[in-house]
């Protein structure tokens, strides 16, 4: 090897030792590129994302990245100066656009801090009130109604509206969520979904009311599954949309503890209206109609987005929503996916059934008559609902700023799983009230920490957020298909059985398997 050749391998290997410690703006540290970034260095960014030989607009698709709508954004507000009259347009396939600033969301907007805030909010609200109504009816309301109609058939008949109202969720779910990334209009994609989904959801609610047959409540039901998807799709894909990383896990911290607040507050608010049902259906009905115009008085107002360029919307685009993600990222897309369902179905399977379980487990040695059993299986329901409401508003709103802070997603997300698996055990271990109330500490503080990290996770593991809702929307389907294997495992070992002994090491196991998958996840703290 010749001296100059010698000098420029040495050369290399020093600037490589020195690259080795060096901090990346935006990717080790996250920093606000503003602050962090020289004005030549933003200049130099701007050209490394370019192509100086392309001097025609690059024609959207539907497959656009997230980060080359921020680099367009970006180029448009910050460096137009340093661009003008270049014909320079931005590559997607730019390595530079990896340094994707955290400070600004994935539709191209820069909120400020007081804009979050109002996301936030807005966010954990509605998590709030559907919460409350959601668990209210689905776990106290309609089991006791059906409980009073057809008593020969409680656990059947509850498996079924679970199941097939997740199946119609399901559906539901990916369409709606499809159809809002697909919707233009001068109230942005998001708003109208959400306001008119809230109403037809009031609407089958009330019906509740009126009724005493269970073909009727199959249907009602499955029409309030079909509408609070119809809401609920757009509504977590705004998280990716208007939310930008910096401030994700702290906001999803806050939603976090929205739905665990709401959640253990409707077990507490279905177990005081348990013996006036029809009130507790009319409460949940104006809760679904009023809740999403509060969400959208309380958010900054979506931006109009007729002019946004967009895949038609037609048969074949929509059907298109229900082909599952593949290439780059869908590996840990199904990881999540999988974990997901396991998850929820290890929680719906004590929590969907809590009523039944304390009922005809817990109190199965009381020998107390009809009505006193209905009165004390309340009571009980009221003292976990305050016992998880505490433990789970603590986890949710410190789990979201430390997972911020250490940048880790996937670790929380699989402890949490594993201690919601020690909660089950503990109603197994002590077969009476302390062993509820042990799990409602136990395991409500792990599906505390679980709520409040693990949609950044699933938002983190997106193939493409350009098509988040309907992304979203699968994962989500872990939602509703829980529902289904859940009810169906409970509703297969009391038959099998006779009894709920052994829903809780079931439980355990399907939980751990959640914890197993999400620790597959690559490339995620």
């Amino acid at each position: 090897m010749s001296a100059y050749g010698g000098y420029i391998t040495n050369t290399i290997i020093e600037r490589g030792k020195r690259m080795n410690d060096f901090v990346r703006p935006g990717i080790d540290d996250r920093p606000d590129y503003d602050k962090a970034l020289t004005d030549e260095q933003k200049e130099s960014v701007a050209r490394l994302s370019m192509h100086p030989q392309d001097t025609k607009t690059i024609a959207p698709t539907e497959g656009v990245s997230d980060a080359s709508r921020q680099s367009a954004r970006m180029s448009e507000v910050n460096y137009s100066a340093s661009i003008a009259g270049r014909g320079e347009v931005p590559d997607p396939e730019s390595a530079m656009m990896d340094m994707r600033d955290p400070m600004v969301a994935s539709d191209g907007s820069r909120p400020s801090k007081f804009n979050v805030f109002r996301l936030g909010l807005g966010f954990t609200f509605s998590l709030i009130i559907t919460g409350i109504v959601w668990v209210s009816l689905s776990s106290i309301l309609l089991p006791q109604l059906v409980d009073q109609i057809a008593p020969d058939q409680r656990a059947a008949f509850i498996g079924l509206i679970n199941s097939v109202g997740s199946v119609v969720a399901l559906f539901a779910n990916i369409i709606f969520g499809t159809l809002s990334d697909l919707t233009r209009s001068r109230f942005g994609k998001r708003t109208l979904w959400i306001c008119s989904g809230g109403v037809l959801c009031g609407l089958c609610a009330f019906g509740l009311t009126f009724t005493k047959s269970l073909p009727v409540i199959l249907l009602l039901w499955c029409g309030m599954q079909l509408f609070y998807n119809w809401m609920n799709a757009p509504f977590v894909a705004t998280m990716s949309d208007r939310v930008p990383d910096k401030y994700r896990g702290t906001v999803s911290s806050f939603m976090g503890g929205g739905g665990v607040l709401g959640q253990t507050a409707g077990s507490l608010v279905g177990s005081l209206l348990i013996s006036n049902i029809n009130l507790g259906f009319a409460i949940g009905a104006i809760g679904f109609a009023a809740v999403g115009f509060l969400v959208i008085g309380i958010w900054p107002k979506e931006q109009s987005n007729v002019d946004e360029p967009r895949a038609e919307m037609n048969i074949k685009n929509i059907l298109k929503a229900f082909i599952p993600p593949v290439g780059k990222g869908a590996r840990n897309f199904y990881y999540a996916l999988f974990g997901r369902l396991m998850m929820v179905a290890g929680y719906q399977m004590i929590t969907g059934y809590q009523l039944y379980i304390i009922k005809y487990y817990t109190l199965s040695d009381s020998g107390l008559d009809a009505n006193g059993l209905k009165l004390k299986a309340a009571s009980i329901v009221a003292t976990m609902s305050v016992i998880t409401m505490v433990v789970s508003l603590l986890a949710a709103f410190t789990a979201g700023p430390i997972s911020d802070r250490l940048d880790m997603r996937k670790i929380p997300v699989a402890g949490a799983s594993v201690l919601f698996a020690i909660g089950a055990a503990m109603p197994w271990i002590f077969h009476n009230a302390i062993g509820m109330y042990l799990f409602a500490a136990i395991a409500g503080f792990g599906y505390g920490v679980y709520n409040a990290i693990d949609q950044v996770l699933n938002i983190s593991v997106l193939p493409n957020p350009a098509e988040a809702g309907k992304d979203l929307g699968v994962l989500n389907m872990a939602n509703t298909l829980s529902s289904v294997l859940g009810s169906a495992l409970t509703s297969a070992l009391v038959m099998i059985t006779g009894n709920y002994a052994l829903v809780f090491p079931a439980c355990i196991i399907v939980v751990l398997i959640a914890a197993f998958l999400i620790m597959r996840i690559k490339g995620v703290k």
